[in-house]
C-alpha cells in the first residue's frame, strides 16, 4: 500500500466494541494480568503500555503513522515541539562535544544551541544555510579548541528565511565523519521531503503545525534510526515532556488528509507567491519554487512541492507593516503556521524578536519582513486580499513621508 493509504488505514486494534474509528484512551495508568505480567513490562521482556507518560495507544499509533510517512525505524511523541527539538540535543549530546548547526533556526532553537547547552560544556558552531560543502566541511572537522562535530542540526527549509540546505551534501559528510544528522523537516512535512530516506538520521517536527492543521493542540515528535531514538526515549521517559493522549488522538486523525492539505496548501502558496512577486509595491517575494529563489534547483531535487510558507519584504519598515497588517481583511495574525487558515507575522518583532540586531541581519530579518502562512481559503480571495493591502499600505506610508 502507499503511504496516504497507510496513513488513513492505520490504527489500533479494535476493541470488544468493534468501533470504526480508534477511541480515546484517557487513562494516567494500565492494569497488569498478574505480578508477572507487572515485572515482565517494567523488565521490558513483554511489551505494553504501564502508564501514559511512557506509552499510551493514541501515542503509539500517532507515532507508528510518522514513522511511516517519514521512513523511520522508531519514534517518540512529545508535548510540543520545542520539547522534541531540545530531547533530540539533550539526550544524544554531552559536555565537552560539538554541534554545528545552520545559522537560519527558529528563534527557540537558537536559544537552546546558544544559552542551554552552552551552560552545559556542549560547544556550537553556526554555518549559513548556503556555505559550501568545503566551508561545511571545515566547521564539521576538528580543530585545537573544539572536537568534532557530534550532531548537524538544521532546518530546510528554515524559518522565517525558506534558506535550504543541501541534504545529499551533508549525507556525504556524514559518511565521512560519522555525526548525527538531525533535520527539522516541520516545514515541509513528510508529504513534501523525507529526510531520513535522504539519508538523515533524525527527523524532527512541531505537529503543531501542518500535522494538526487547524491551529487545534500543541505536539512534537522526533523519528528516526532506533539506536538513536532509544536515549531520546530513555531522555524523555525520565523528563516526562509526554504528549497527551487526546493530543495524540486529533493529531493522528488529521494524518489522514495531510497529503489532502498540503496539496492545497502549496498550490495555494505558489500561486500567491507569483501574483506579489510581479506587484509594484512588493519589494521582495521569496518561495522555494519561486524561480528567483536563489535555490530553486535544489528545491527541486530536494522537495516535491514548495511548501505553505511564502516571505515578503515590504519598503517602509515597521510602519508598513503595521499599515499592511491594517488593510488585510482575511489573514489572521499570530506568530504560529500551519493552520487551514492563513496567517501573517512580522518575525521582526515576534518570533526572532530576542535575537540580536547582528542575528537578525545575518538571517535577513528585517522591520519588513512578512511571514506568510498560506491557508486553504479561496486562492483568488487571497490574491486580492494581498493585492489590496499591498496598494493601500503603500499609500498610506507614502502620506506619512510627505
Amino acid at each position: 500500500m502507499r503511504k496516504q493509504t497507510k496513513a488513513i488505514r492505520t490504527q489500533t486494534d479494535q476493541s470488544q466494541y468493534r468501533e470504526h474509528s480508534t477511541p480515546l484512551f484517557l487513562t494516567s495508568s494500565f492494569t497488569f494480568e498478574s505480578a508477572e505480567q507487572g515485572k515482565a513490562l517494567f523488565d521490558e521482556t513483554e511489551e505494553g503500555n504501564i502508564y501514559s507518560r511512557f506509552s499510551n495507544p493514541n501515542v503509539t499509533e500517532f507515532v507508528d503513522k510518522v514513522c511511516m510517512l517519514e521512513g523511520a525505524d522508531e519514534g517518540i511523541a512529545t508535548a510540543t515541539g520545542m520539547a522534541a527539538v531540545f530531547a533530540s540535543m539533550a539526550s544524544l549530546l554531552k559536555s565537552g562535544d560539538h554541534i554545528v548547526a545552520c545559522r537560519a533556526l527558529f528563534g527557540s532553537a537558537h536559544q537552546i544551541i546558544t544559552q542551554i547547552l552552552s551552560k552545559w560544556g556542549i560547544t556550537y558552531t553556526y554555518v549559513d544555510a548556503t556555505a559550501t560543502e568545503a566551508e561545511w566541511e571545515k566547521a564539521i572537522q576538528p580543530n585545537t579548541t573544539r572536537p568534532a562535530a557530534r550532531m548537524v542540526y538544521l532546518e530546510t527549509p528554515s524559518n522565517p528565511g525558506l534558506e535550504l540546505v543541501d541534504l545529499a551534501m551533508l549525507v556525504r559528510l556524514k559518511e565521512k565523519y560519522g555525526f548525527i544528522l538531525n533535520v527539522d523537516n516541520c516545514f515541509a512535512t513528510p508529504i513534501l521531503q523525507t529526510p531520513i530516506e535522504l539519508g538523515a538520521d533524525l527527523s524532527v517536527h512541531s505537529a503543531t503545525k501542518f500535522m494538526d492543521g487547524q491551529g487545534r493542540v500543541l505536539g512534537g515528535i522526533v523519528v528516526g534510526r532506533a539506536d538513536l531514538i532509544q536515549p531520546i526515549r530513555f531522555f524523555a521517559r525520565h523528563t516526562g515532556p509526554s504528549l497527551s493522549p487526546f493530543n495524540a488522538w486529533i493529531l493522528s486523525k488529521s494524518l489522514e488528509t495531510l497529503d489532502l492539505r498540503m496539496e492545497r496548501h502549496c498550490s495555494n502558496a505558489l500561486k500567491l507567491a507569483q501574483a506579489l512577486e510581479q506587484h509594484p509595491d512588493v519589494a521582495t517575494v521569496k518561495y522555494p519554487f519561486l524561480p528567483s529563489h536563489p535555490q530553486y534547483e535544489l528545491a527541486k531535487r530536494q522537495m516535491s512541492a514548495g511548501g505553505a510558507i511564502v516571505t515578503l519584504e515590504l519598503d517602509g519598515g515597521f510602519e508598513r507593516v503595521k499599515a499592511f497588517y491594517d488593510a488585510l481583511q482575511i489573514p489572521t495574525l499570530s506568530s504560529n503556521l500551519g493552520d487551514s487558515r492563513t496567517i501573517v507575522t512580522n518575525p521582526f518583532t515576534t518570533t526572532h524578536a530576542k535575537l540580536k540586531p547582528d542575528e537578525k541581519a545575518a538571517l535577513g530579518i528585517t522591520e519588513g519582513l512578512i511571514r506568510v502562512s498560506v491557508g486553504l481559503e479561496a486562492i483568488e480571495d487571497l490574491i486580492d486580499d494581498f493585492t489590496q493591502a499591498a496598494e493601500v499600505s503603500a499609500e498610506v506610508t507614502k502620506e506619512k513621508v510627505a
